[in-house]
């Protein structure tokens, strides 16, 4: 079984032109503020307080970047996670939110080594239009080196009926609580699959 085994912060970064190198192949975390973006790190990295979470949603409008070490049969992979600032809650004037989008859409679009999107959904609130847009426009820009898989955080908070109606919809749906931290091993296993393409098989 795949587990991230080190993790660490490296640096923030307010645009495209402060971040890091571009050494590494990255992980680009991104989800509306409220979803529990830190929380997901924090847990798949096994690291208590590794992404810090802000007490106003939408108030971190940083980049924030993470080296982190997959450990498949003890063989070591390096990457780089990428925690992109949430959207769609910040309470702050037009002219600050579209400099702050701007920034965003600049780093997602120019950072060829962002190799795989991870859009983070709320599970009690599958089909939000921001979420469908998010993803709409990820495909859009999306090159043929990088993948976008979607991850359903709070799951804890669905009842069966819930669940079972978000399965329907979405039969692919990787549900995770980081509460319970179920799901976080399928969810390590899938970004480890997508990002070296290759599997950590058992055994």
């Amino acid at each position: 079984m795949v587990r991230i085994t080190e993790a660490a912060f490296v640096t923030s970064a307010a645009n495209i032109t402060q971040a890091l190198s571009e050494d590494m192949s990255e992980i680009a975390v991104i989800g509306r503020s409220n979803v529990g973006k830190s929380s997901f790190i924090n847990t798949v990295t096994n690291r208590k307080n590794l992404a810090k979470s802000s007490a106003t949603p939408g108030k971190t409008r940083l980049i924030n970047f993470f080296d982190v070490t997959f450990d498949c049969h003890k063989e070591k992979f390096r990457a780089r996670l990428v925690d992109l600032p949430g959207f769609g809650y910040a309470k702050v004037s037009k002219a600050e939110k579209a400099a702050w989008q701007k920034s965003l859409s600049e780093f997602i679009t120019r950072r060829s080594s962002i190799r795989l999107f991870v859009l983070l959904r709320d599970a009690r609130h599958p089909q939000m239009a921001i979420d469908v847009d998010v993803r709409a426009y990820l495909e859009q820009i999306k090159r043929p080196d990088q993948e976008i898989v979607t991850i359903y955080t709070k799951a804890d908070k669905l009842n069966q009926k819930g669940r079972s109606a978000l399965k329907k919809a979405d039969p692919d749906a990787l549900l995770v609580s980081n509460l319970k931290k179920s799901g976080i091993d399928g969810a390590t296993a899938l970004l480890f699959e997508k990002l070296f393409m290759r599997k950590c098989e058992d055994g």
